[in-house]
């Protein structure tokens, strides 16, 4: 399928054409198509809401992949994070709603904020980690209005689209259970490098409240209760409330803030992250590292969301036997906007959620439940207090749910094929292992082709991935080439 930077002006408009709504419809009906589409504005609401209630746990996930420090040893604020979170979910989701059209909600990826907690931030300031997110993001939007996108797309094989995600599944649940206290470093010089808990063993109540979530979340989701990483978070800290009223725990054996309500439930938003976004001044890692960071965004972010707004409007029998999409052009659009929209408001890039199919599972058809999901997460905006109860060890057991359950594209890869298994092999082993995302594409790129040219297929892998390995292998390579080049 090949779309033109016609059809971004077009498709959302001509959704629905054909069969023009009765005159006397609300102009509800008119403007979103609900009729054409065989739905009801009840139906849009209560598919919106639903929606909401399936990925509102990322307004708990993301301020605590986010916690972290920058390479100044600078903390964002958790109420901060919370209030950009929220902010950025409810503009770009009623964008999807009011421009693309379509029953779709976006909000921060735990693949981007996994890459801008591990990798950028660590190397810059966090306002330089945000910048980064604005670039990536106006890159997709570049990629989408000039038609380059089906060129980037057919040029990364697809088990390697498979394997990264399967990888920053892997790598985004290694991060839950580092947080959780699950675990740990090995703390005996000559023992494992990592080991459960501390010195072998779990200690203290919250990493148990940890593990009684990750049960029961799994548990839900096993008979298929809708809304079960939610359930799980609040029945967590409800528990941690009880235990740590019960059993006199600090902060400290939180390890931070204890989970109790401060004051009132409801306050104003704190805005203070909004607008803290910086160009430049990436002197000190090199260009080619600058690089190397604002390619891997682009994969985290963009890749998911092509497969993710396919599926979804599949499901919401929007897009024909060959994947076209009434506005689709302008929901890719939107998701790249939702980089640059995430940045500025200091939340990382949004990008569209396969939540999104909970509210189609409910009958949503239209832009109008992404509008009830976006008015949602505005509301959000007044709740914080209620937010900061969840300890982060309860929130981190969804972080290994959702790992769990992005390692289901593995069945999509053909293991018997080892030009395709042993790249992938390489993409999901070394992102956990390494602690780096990047690496372990780079490892999954240069092994494909290098097994492809042992093969004597080296045409096959294309211009673009060999001009991938390449760069990736001076990625690899760059202390020693430093070295050889007298370069301090």
């Amino acid at each position: 399928m090949t779309q033109t930077p016609v059809e971004l002006k077009t498709t959302a408009e001509d959704a629905g054409a054909g069969s023009r709504p009765p005159a006397g419809r609300s102009w509800l009906d008119r403007y979103f198509h609900i009729s054409e589409r065989e739905s009801t504005i009840p139906r849009e609401v209560r598919g919106g809401i639903t929606t909401f209630m399936a990925m509102c746990y990322i307004l708990l996930l993301n301020p605590l992949l986010l916690s972290g420090p920058d390479a100044s040893g600078h903390k964002l604020s958790h109420a901060g994070l919370i209030t950009a979170t929220a902010l950025a979910a409810a503009v770009s989701t009623l964008l999807m709603g009011f421009l693309g059209k379509v029953p779709l909600a976006l909000a921060a990826g735990l693949s981007v904020s996994g890459v801008l907690a591990t990798q950028v931030a660590p190397n810059m300031t966090w306002p330089q980690a945000m910048g980064m997110c604005v670039i990536y993001g106006a890159i997709i939007v570049l990629l989408v209005v000039t038609g380059l996108r089906e060129i980037v797309m057919n040029a990364i094989p697809l088990a390697l689209k498979h394997g990264i995600t399967i990888g920053i599944g892997m790598f985004i649940a290694l991060i839950g259970l580092v947080n959780a206290g699950f675990v740990g470093k090995g703390e005996v010089k000559g023992t494992a490098p990592v080991a459960l808990g501390i010195g072998g063993q779990l200690s203290g109540w919250p990493v148990l409240l940890f593990c009684v979530t990750l049960l029961l979340i799994f548990m839900l989701q096993a008979r298929n209760i809708p809304g079960a990483i939610l359930i799980g978070i609040v029945v967590g800290t409800i528990l941690s409330v009880v235990v740590n009223s019960v059993g006199g725990l600090t902060d400290k054996d939180w390890g931070g803030a204890a989970p109790k309500l401060h004051g009132s439930a409801v306050s104003m938003p704190d805005f203070g992250l909004f607008g803290h976004v910086e160009f430049g001044g990436w002197g000190s890692i090199g260009g080619m590292t600058v690089g190397v960071i604002v390619f891997t965004l682009v994969l985290a972010g963009f890749f998911d969301a092509m497969a993710t707004i396919i599926g979804v409007g599949t499901e919401a029998k929007l897009a024909d036997e060959q994947g076209r999409m009434p506005g689709l052009s302008k929901a890719l659009f939107i998701d790249g906007a939702g980089g640059a929209i995430g940045g500025v408001a200091g939340a990382s890039g949004q990008t569209v959620f396969i939540e999104s199919a909970t509210g189609v599972g409910e009958g949503a058809r239209t832009g109008l439940s992404s509008v009830v999901t976006g008015l949602l997460f505005a509301a959000g905006l007044f709740f914080t207090p209620l937010a900061q109860i969840v300890p982060g060890q309860v929130a981190a057991a969804a972080l290994v749910v959702i790992g769990a359950m992005m390692m289901s594209n593995a069945r999509h890869v053909d293991w018997s094929d080892r030009s395709v298994s042993v790249p992938v092999f390489l993409t999901v082993a070394l992102m956990p292992f390494t602690y780096s995302i990047t690496a372990g594409v780079a490892a999954g790129v240069i092994s494909y082709t290098a097994i492809k040219a042992a093969q004597g297929k080296w045409r096959e892998p294309g211009l673009f991935m060999w001009v991938l390995t390449a760069v990736f292998f001076v990625f690899f390579a760059l202390h020693p080439i430093e070295s050889w080049l007298g370069v301090k």
